[in-house]
């Protein structure tokens, strides 16, 4: 299938690995030019040259303004806008969350895709094609004990991406949410040994207990993330806006 986007200009923030070097790859893949900034200097060290990076930290709106103007400058205008930076957050019960870390899960799991798309938002007005892509979490949909910082993010990710739907729908632009379930990689298998420790059992407890809650034991890959987005993202997806579009082996719940 001919997804029509070479030479979209791309922007997907904490792009240097795992889900995030994934959706990068992917639209380098179909001929697009893409900037991306991460936390991790090392990890964008490993990024294709023709890849735009810019060290960022997605809790410091400062750092935000910076990437965005540069990745634009460079680009040269806006098709795409992927917001996939987020982090897990703590793993305990919520009379014990320190305030700081639930201000520091929110901050860059939601309020950073408020700063990137409040920049994108005029250039994107230019494209033919515009699309943003909010990466919320099937715990956006079912919630997740012990996790309430992520949850409370991730749930309002998708109440911003709709609404943003509809604020946009006059200028074309198009935005949706994803919501991954349980996505192999080291951030998935830190979360699950962080609740094993956390409720004193085995990390293969944990798991088997995570699958238990799905119609199809298996993790998501990485990839299949970036198909979706790309086809949301391409002038096929055009008429596809407001979604919340959950990529997760049917799970039912989380725990």
């Amino acid at each position: 299938m001919k997804l029509e986007l070479e030479g979209a200009r791309v922007i997907v923030t904490a792009g240097a690995q795992g889900i995030g070097r994934a959706i990068v790859d992917a639209y380098l893949a179909e001929g697009a030019q893409v900037a991306t900034c991460d936390i991790d200097t090392a990890a964008l060290d490993t990024l294709p040259r023709e890849v735009f990076r810019q060290r960022a930290d997605m809790g410091d709106a400062a750092q935000i303004a910076d990437f965005m103007a540069a990745a634009l400058g460079h680009l040269g205008g806006l098709d795409v806008l992927v917001n996939n930076a987020g982090i897990a957050g703590p793993t305990s019960p919520v009379e014990e969350i320190d305030p700081e870390d639930w201000h520091k899960c929110l901050d860059i799991c939601l309020t950073a895709q408020f700063h990137c798309v409040r920049y994108a938002v005029p250039v994107l007005r230019q494209s033919k094609n515009p699309s943003i892509i909010n990466l919320s979490s099937l715990a956006g949909r079912l919630g997740f004990a012990l996790r309430t910082p992520y949850a409370a993010a991730k749930w309002g990710v998708i109440g911003f991406t709709k609404s943003l739907s509809i604020e946009l729908g006059k200028d074309g632009i198009r935005c949706n949410a994803i919501l991954p379930g349980i996505v192999a990689g080291d951030r998935q298998r830190r979360v699950l040994e962080a609740k094993a420790q956390r409720r004193g059992i085995s990390f293969e407890q944990v798991e088997a207990e995570a699958f238990s809650y799905t119609s199809l034991k298996e993790y998501v890959q990485p990839e299949q993330i970036a198909d979706q987005i790309l086809f949301l993202t391409s002038p096929r997806g055009r008429t596809i806006s407001g979604q919340a579009v959950s990529i997760c082996g049917d799970g039912q719940m989380l725990a």
